[in-house]
C-alpha cells in the first residue's frame, strides 16, 4: 500500500469514528438540557481527530468496529463512558446505574489499569515539563476528581473501559510499545493538539501562553 492510499485510509477511518462519536455524544442526556460542549462539534472534532490520529491503524479498525457494534445495539458508549466516571466523581449516582452497564473481567479491568497507569505516568512528566499547557486541562489523579471535576486518569479509564476487550489489548500492545520506545503517548497527542491550534511545537505554545501572562 502507498504512503498516499495508507494516509487516505486512515483519514477516512479517522473521520468515520468522529462522526459516530459525535452522534453519540451530542445525544448524552444531561441534567438541565444540553451542555455547551454537545452544541461545539469543531471543538469536539479537533479534540477527538488529534487523539485518534496518534493511534496504530489497527487500533483505529478496532475502536471503528466497537462503534458500529454499539449502533446496531442501540448502545451509546459516550453515556456509558460518562457513567464509568461517576464510579468516582459521583458514586451514588454510579451506584443506581452500574448494574446497566456491560460487566468487565477482571483481566480486561487489569489490562486497562496497566494502560492508565502509564498515561498517568506520561501525564506527570509532560507536566513536568510544561506546566502552563497542562494547567489549561484537566487535575491528573483521580484522588483529585470532585462532583464538579473529573481528572485526567478517572476519564481515560472510563473511555477504557467502554471499548470491547480487543481495542483494549491493542491499546495495551502500543502502551507497551511505546514504553519501551521511550516516546510519551500523551505527549504525541497534545503536540498534534497545540499544531491543530497553529503552533509549531509544545515548547512554542508554552512559551505563548508563558507570554500573554
Amino acid at each position: 500500500m502507498s504512503e498516499t492510499h495508507a494516509d487516505q485510509k486512515k483519514d477516512v477511518l479517522v473521520d468515520q469514528i468522529v462522526t459516530l462519536e459525535w452522534s453519540m455524544f451530542s445525544a448524552v442526556p444531561n441534567t438541565g438540557g444540553q451542555a455547551s460542549c454537545q452544541t461545539d462539534p469543531e471543538t469536539f472534532r479537533i479534540m477527538r481527530q488529534t487523539q485518534v490520529e496518534t493511534w496504530p491503524a489497527a487500533m483505529r479498525e478496532s475502536y471503528l468496529a466497537d462503534l458500529r457494534a454499539a449502533t446496531r445495539e442501540g448502545r451509546n458508549l459516550m453515556t456509558e463512558k460518562y457513567a464509568r466516571m461517576m464510579e468516582s466523581t459521583h458514586p451514588r449516582e454510579f451506584a443506581r446505574v452500574a448494574a446497566s452497564l456491560p460487566d468487565i473481567s477482571p483481566a480486561v479491568r487489569a489490562q486497562v489499569e496497566e494502560i492508565v497507569a502509564a498515561h498517568v505516568a506520561w501525564k506527570q512528566d509532560l507536566s513536568a515539563r510544561f506546566p502552563l499547557l497542562n494547567s489549561r486541562g484537566r487535575a491528573i489523579r483521580s484522588a483529585e476528581d470532585s462532583a464538579a471535576a473529573t481528572s485526567f486518569e478517572t476519564y481515560l479509564r472510563g473511555e477504557l473501559l467502554t471499548c470491547s476487550p480487543g481495542t483494549i489489548r491493542l491499546c495495551l500492545e502500543h502502551t507497551r510499545d511505546s514504553l519501551a520506545q521511550g516516546r510519551n503517548l500523551v505527549e504525541a497527542n497534545l503536540l498534534k493538539l497545540v499544531q491543530a491550534y497553529g503552533n509549531h511545537s509544545l515548547e512554542t505554545a508554552e512559551q505563548v501562553l508563558r507570554n500573554n501572562g
